[in-house]
C-alpha cells in the first residue's frame, strides 16, 4: 500500500474554494455571463460547490454543468476502457464565459479534451480554468486561471481527492507516494 500524506483537509479545501470563487467574481464583471462546467470525477462536485459560493457573492444562481471528456482524450488508445460519465449541460454555452472546473491539473491533456468536448455544445466567448490543485508536469501549454494550491510532485506520486459527495466521511486531498 502506498504511503500517503494529507495535503488539504476539509477546512483547507473550503478555504481554497472560497478564494477561487472570489477570484472568479473579481475577474468576471458580468456575472450573468459566467457558467461553471465540472469535469468528473471531482471537478463536477467542486463546480457545484463553487456555484453555491458564487451565488452568495453575486446574489443570483450560477448555472452548473458536467462534461465528460473521456471520448475526447488523445490517449484513448493507451487506456483501458474509459468510464463514461453523463454529460449534463442544461444551458447554452455560446457567448458565455465558461469556467472549466477540475480537481487536479497535471499534464493538461484532460483540459485540452474538455475544450474539445465543449465545442460540441456551442462557442463560448471565453474559457477559464479553475483547479483545486496544480501538480505541475505539463505536457501541453495549458495554465489554470484559478488555482487553490500548487503541489509540486514527482511523476511517480499521485494526488487523490476524496469528497463527501463520493461517500467519504470528510473531505481531504492526499498525496500518494509509491
Amino acid at each position: 500500500m502506498p504511503e500517503s500524506a494529507v495535503i488539504l483537509d476539509a477546512t483547507a479545501i473550503q478555504r481554497a474554494l472560497t478564494r477561487i470563487a472570489h477570484e472568479i467574481a473579481e475577474r468576471n464583471e458580468v456575472s450573468a455571463d459566467v457558467v461553471l462546467v465540472g469535469i468528473p470525477v471531482g471537478g463536477d462536485h467542486l463546480a457545484a460547490r463553487l456555484a453555491k459560493i458564487l451565488s452568495g457573492i453575486w446574489n443570483h444562481t450560477v448555472p452548473v454543468g458536467v462534461l465528460d471528456v473521456n471520448m475526447h482524450r488523445d490517449d484513448l488508445d493507451q487506456r483501458a476502457a474509459p468510464t463514461i460519465h453523463p454529460t449534463v449541460i442544461p444551458f447554452d454555452v455560446t457567448g458565455k464565459t465558461v469556467v472549466l472546473v477540475d480537481d487536479v491539473l497535471f499534464s493538461g491533456r484532460t483540459t485540452r479534451a474538455a475544450m474539445d468536448a465543449l465545442n460540441d455544445f456551442g462557442r463560448p466567448r471565453k474559457i477559464q480554468l479553475a483547479v483545486l490543485m496544480d501538480r505541475g508536469h505539463r505536457e501541453l501549454p495549458i495554465k489554470a486561471d484559478f488555482v487553490g494550491k500548487n503541489v509540486p510532485t514527482s511523476l511517480e506520486e499521485k494526488i487523490s481527492l476524496r469528497l463527501t459527495e463520493a461517500g467519504v466521511a470528510n473531505d481531504e486531498a492526499l498525496l500518494l507516494k509509491p
